[in-house]
């Protein structure tokens, strides 16, 4: 049970360590987006560099997915392979089937694949003809192969969940007040499966039906609403008081709970999550942040943005038509009673600051600033940051701790950080403690069952330049 939950840890780190690329991108793409949108500065070109980001998100989340997964230093072929077969699933996907959308969930699960294909690929031996396409260069050929493949499998597969989703909007659309939290809570907990859109698509442009003054019939919340339907409004106002208020409080019990040493480096991402859920609308930067991290928080997450629609439902609120606050602005005299949106939505920021900062404190998320930094037992202390080797025969010390790690053929990963080489190996058994120690390093520890981190203090990068020569020799 040790070793499964090990492996599963390792893989849910390094799901989080895919987020954070593109959790880098969005906020200012999406507050430029939106600064410089029709309704604002309108300045086209610069809106449109913005949404074309937006919109290729999968493409970015599966190079990131690539990278997190792939087992090497230089990550140049493994990206460039991500990049150019994703752009080939996708297009293959919309001939055999335009009606299927994977989002970001896709290009997760197609960059893990191709980071798998690379690990593996990268040690085939080819024929000499072959021999420039060989090694890393491998999966580059292999993958476009990998996306037909793949487009096939998921243009048969993925239809069968976007269906189902589709018969389960219209029986929650049927459910009156409770239809509302089931939507609200739906429509957070499918966003990493890129599914969202399916539920969306039928509520947003299909349900319901409202007849303008001048006789035109339109469908949909969202055109309902802006036609002047007060009924379509009942849904919009759980999401605004999850964007406006739910996010920021998540950032700010974030923040709180972060280490000393990384409250600065959190609080300007926290900081522009947030910015970018009130103005963009988008609420991914925040959410990916801690959504695998601890699934706990992202259920109450969607509990409570289910319960705000229910209470604002309730209290006969309605606004709709948008989720950023220029849209809520601009439609403000559509809504009725929206008002309430502050109070209430105040009371749920509340709400969800003391219950992140308590789960994450008492769990031990590793939310961002929160990953252990690690030392002989759990951190690396200041005293550490100190120590140095007593001799520098650096290539001599790579050559033999490469031996008594097993051998090339065990070792799956190598790095180093600013004491410590950092090796990942196939077979913990074969790793012998005591002979490393032999070499001058300063300790061992064992992670789990594959990762293994070995304290050499300051000189660590001249040992990992000889263990990189030693390995690639």
């Amino acid at each position: 049970m040790k070793k499964i939950w090990n492996s599963i840890s390792k893989q849910l780190s390094l799901l989080g360590k895919t987020m954070m690329v593109p959790i880098a991108i969005i906020p200012i793409t999406a507050i430029i987006g939106n600064l410089f949108s029709a309704n604002m500065l309108n300045v086209p070109v610069i809106a449109n560099a913005s949404s074309v980001i937006i919109a290729n998100l999968d493409l970015i989340f599966a190079i990131a997915a690539a990278v997190a997964y792939s087992h090497s230093k230089d990550k140049t072929y493994v990206m460039f392979a991500s990049a150019i077969s994703f752009l080939v699933l996708k297009s293959n996907l919309t001939m055999l089937n335009d009606t299927i959308k994977m989002g970001v969930f896709g290009g997760i699960i197609f960059g893990a694949m191709v980071a798998v294909l690379y690990n593996y690929s990268r040690q085939w031996k080819v024929p000499s003809f072959f021999s420039f396409f060989g090694g890393e260069k491998m999966v580059i050929p292999l993958s476009p192969i990998l996306a037909i493949i793949m487009a096939y499998i998921f243009a048969y597969v993925w239809i069968y969940p976007q269906n189902w989703l589709g018969t389960l909007s219209m029986w929650i659309a049927s459910l009156g007040v409770l239809g509302v939290f089931l939507f609200l809570f739906l429509q957070r907990i499918l966003i990493p499966f890129g599914l969202h859109h399916v539920l969306n698509a039928y509520f947003l442009f299909e349900l319901g039906s409202y007849t303008t003054a001048t006789g035109e019939v339109v469908k949909g919340l969202t055109p309902r609403f802006l036609a002047g339907d007060v009924t379509a409004g009942i849904y919009g106002p759980g999401v605004y008081i999850a964007f406006f208020f739910g996010i920021p409080a998540i950032a700010l019990a974030i923040y709180h709970t972060a280490n000393l040493s990384e409250k600065k480096k959190v609080e300007g991402l926290m900081l522009s999550g947030s910015l970018t859920s009130i103005i963009g609308g988008i609420t991914e930067p925040i959410e990916f942040t801690f959504m695998f991290a601890s699934p706990k928080l992202y259920l109450v997450h969607a509990f409570y943005t289910g319960l705000a629609g229910v209470l604002t439902a309730l209290l006969g609120v309605s606004h709709g038509g948008g989720k950023n606050i220029v849209q809520f602005l601009l439609l403000y005299n559509l809504s009725e009673r929206a008002w309430l949106i502050l109070p209430i939505g105040l009371v749920f920021g509340v709400l969800y600051y003391f219950t992140f900062k308590f789960i994450i404190i008492k769990d031990n998320v590793a939310t961002p600033g929160r990953q252990p930094e690690l030392s002989f037992d759990e951190t690396v202390s200041e005293e550490e940051k100190e120590l140095h080797l007593s001799h520098s025969n650096y290539y001599y010390m790579a050559k033999k701790i490469l031996q008594f790690v097993g051998g090339k053929d065990n070792v799956s990963a190598y790095s180093n950080c600013m004491t410590r080489l950092r090796i990942s190996v196939k077979d913990l058994a074969k790793v012998d403690e005591e002979s490393i120690r032999k070499t001058g390093a300063l300790a061992v520890v064992k992670l789990n069952e594959t990762d293994v981190q070995i304290v050499i203090g300051t000189e660590v990068y001249q040992v990992y330049e000889n263990f990189d020569v030693i390995y690639k020799g």
